[in-house]
């Protein structure tokens, strides 16, 4: 027992007598040190924080320098150049002086080359895990914050808040991690959520695809992300301030990420929609109606408003800010460009002229009286107002005729009047009265010839025909059957919005709404008015306007419950007449498409639009990762499924005779094609079913 304690105590005294404090100037890089890549800033700056705030952890390892035999008083760092210029950076810093004694380890048995290249090679990083799970704790334990964390180790405080984030997942998560069962971008992805049950939840219920996407997307599920048009009109500030929370994760730009509570964000809109609707009822209006998505099938007429002519004194003005405006602007690009007393002028000036072109147009006092307003959203998040619709209720009413009586034909109300021609002439012969009416019979003769009249002539004027056209589309469409035509074609519009939700905020639904009010901008206001109106419009303008009323009557719509297939049919023809292509305004996405089918369609759409192998690897997901992985994986291809494809119109039969004779002489008949499958012993191969063909078409 003594001899052990002895021996301790002496292998302490030699231990401790080879510890010695040299001045920091007095060290030197050693020529025998194995790291020949000098040491990075960050490490550098790393250690200097260390060392200022937990002392030197591990001793430098040196040995003298000698020079002819001699020693010079210096000496060379063996194991510790890091920490060697860590002090330098600090002198540099006057956090200490240039002579501060330095703890070192002096060595004078080992290979210095040896000991350099121990120290770097006989060495393992912890595993970040345990960083993470480190610096978590000292957050916790200690209530440092990431400023207090970063200066003692040297990194920033946005690092150390990224690996407080990852030290706060689950613990079930982070052995995972350690397992290599996650990759560090999958933890990361489980940051958006504190959640530790939601987490654990997520991972079990992951297939063999972990992508950091799929992760977010699972464990925000039920949250909005910030690209949608309610978050966007709200704005992040305003939902956080109102209480509501955003989930971001590690990756997650400032303006991007998920909210949480949908609820909050849909009450913060409808409250803000309704204040605008508020402001616009303020204008006159009878009513003003507030409401996220807007009511496609309130069956009410719209009444746009009236060109106004502008005072001298305005047109003067407009014309003043314009050329003002036009000189200021001149040589920018942008408002952003130019210098900021000439921008906010410039500003002012348009302001001014929007305010006087605004004068340009007006609603008659009698429709703000009697109509109203939509305030609704739209699809890029701004707020949409759509003034001048009119109730049924409240369209004027025409007046009754007083002399309606004596223009009867002389039976009362619901009774039928009895009698042949023979009858009426005897009594047209009894009172020869000038004034009393003309029988019925007679009149549906002369009416008769007369329609048969107006359709001989009207045929031969094919200008007048297109006028008669549209003037009976564009009372039916834009004004709602209140006027009446001669002619018996029938203008119906097929509410589209009752098939295919959300349809209406697309892209093309908001195109075609844009082009149905340019022209209602443009039309009377009174249908009395409509048939002059078109009759002096010029040819191309009058044929615009037909192409549109014709294109609102289109339905192509199948419905189950509909026997019929020949209307259906009817649009593939005219698909190929206007030359149809469906990739220009639709795309398959988990939503549109992939969500709604059934695996084996999202299968057969994977391999038909990338491979067949990229369809088998994402065949064992669940329906909805399926979904989404083939939305991610179709996307760009231009794929479609089969009822949305146009098919090419076959070829003229000329065109046809000329293909089959340049085949006949290409290749051999059946009769003379030998059966090289069947030589061979292999399985006659079977024709391409319809929708693989009319891929094929498309693809090429």
């Amino acid at each position: 027992m003594t001899d052990t304690i002895e021996t301790v105590a002496t292998e302490q005294a030699e231990q401790d007598s080879r510890i010695i404090f040299v001045p920091l100037n007095k060290l030197k890089k050693s020529p025998k040190n194995a790291r020949k890549v000098p040491h990075g800033e960050a490490i550098i700056e790393a250690l200097a924080a260390s060392i200022a705030h937990k002392g030197l952890i591990q001793n430098i390892v040196i040995e003298p320098e000698i020079k002819d035999d001699k020693p010079t008083g210096s000496y060379l760092v063996t194991a510790g150049e890091g920490r060697r210029l860590a002090y330098l950076l600090r002198a540099k810093r006057k956090e200490i002086r240039k002579n501060h004694l330095v703890r070192c380890w002096l060595d004078t048995e080992n290979d210095p080359s040896e000991v350099s290249l121990d120290e770097n090679v006989t060495r393992e990083n912890m595993h970040p895990a345990d960083q993470f799970e480190r610096f978590h704790e000292l957050s916790r334990d200690k209530g440092w914050g990431a400023e207090e964390i970063g200066a003692r180790f040297g990194v920033s405080p946005e690092v150390v808040k990224r690996r407080l984030r990852l030290g706060a997942v689950s613990p079930k998560l982070m052995d995972v991690y350690r397992q290599d069962g996650l990759t560090l971008d999958q933890l990361a992805a489980f940051t958006i959520t504190d959640d530790h049950s939601r987490q654990e939840q997520v991972l079990e219920n992951l297939s063999w695809n972990k992508e950091p996407w799929i992760i977010r997307r699972d464990l925000t599920a039920s949250n909005i992300p910030a690209t949608d048009r309610r978050a966007v009109f709200i704005g992040a500030d305003a939902y956080v301030d109102a209480g509501g929370t955003i989930l971001r994760d590690l990756f997650t730009e400032d303006d991007g990420g998920f909210f949480e509570d949908a609820g909050l964000l849909d009450m913060l809109v409808s409250e803000r929609l309704r204040e605008a609707a508020a402001r616009v009822l303020a204008e006159g209006w009878k009513w003003a109606e507030a409401s996220i998505d807007f009511p496609h099938g309130h069956g009410m007429r719209r009444y746009y408003p009236l060109h106004v002519v502008l005072s001298d004194e305005d047109e003067a003005r407009l014309s003043e800010a314009v050329e003002a405006h036009d000189a200021l602007i001149e040589g920018y690009d942008s408002y952003e460009d130019m210098p900021e007393a000439v921008a906010a002028k410039a500003q002012t000036l348009s302001d001014e002229i929007d305010v006087i072109s605004a004068k340009r147009s007006d609603y008659d006092p009698a429709v703000i009286e009697r109509g109203g307003v939509f305030v609704s959203l739209g699809s890029n998040g701004e707020v949409k107002i759509e003034r001048g619709y009119v109730r049924a209720e409240d369209e004027p009413q025409p007046e009754a005729d007083p002399e309606g009586d004596s223009d009867s034909i002389g039976a009362k109300d619901g009774e039928t009047v009895e009698g042949d021609e023979d009858a009426d002439e005897e009594e047209e012969v009894e009172d020869a009265d000038a004034g009393k009416p003309i029988s019925d019979s007679l009149i549906r003769d002369l009416t008769a010839h007369r329609t048969l009249g107006l359709r001989l002539a009207l045929g031969e004027q094919p200008d007048m025909a297109i006028v008669a056209l549209t003037h009976v589309l564009a009372l039916g469409l834009f004004y709602h059957g209140f006027g009446k035509s001669c002619l018996t074609v029938t203008a119906k519009s097929e509410d589209l919005t009752v098939h295919a939700e959300g349809i209406a905020n697309t892209e093309a639904g908001e195109a075609l709404a844009a082009r149905h009010d340019r022209w209602g901008e443009q039309l009377p206001s009174e249908t009395a008015d409509l048939w002059p109106f078109l009759v002096g419009l010029d040819a191309d303008s009058r044929t615009a306007l037909l192409a549109h009323c014709v294109s609102l009557t289109i339905n192509a719509v199948k419905v189950p419950w509909e026997r019929s297939t020949d209307r259906v049919e009817a649009a593939e023809g005219l698909a190929q007449a206007v030359g149809l292509e469906m990739t220009a305004t639709w795309t398959a996405t988990a939503r549109s498409y992939f969500g709604r089918v059934t695996k084996a369609h999202i299968g057969q759409a994977v391999s038909e639009a990338v491979s067949p192998e990229a369809a088998e690897r994402i065949r064992p997901l669940k329906k909805d990762a399926m979904a989404d992985e083939a939305e991610r994986l179709v996307a760009g291809t231009g794929w479609l499924p089969a009822v949305l494809r146009t098919v090419e119109p076959e070829p003229e039969a000329s065109e046809a005779v000329e293909a089959e004779d340049f085949e006949s002489d290409a290749q051999p008949s059946e009769t003379e094609a030998p059966n090289t499958e069947a030589q061979d012993g292999g399985d006659v191969a079977e024709p391409m079913d319809s929708d693989q063909s009319h891929y094929a078409v498309a693809a090429e």
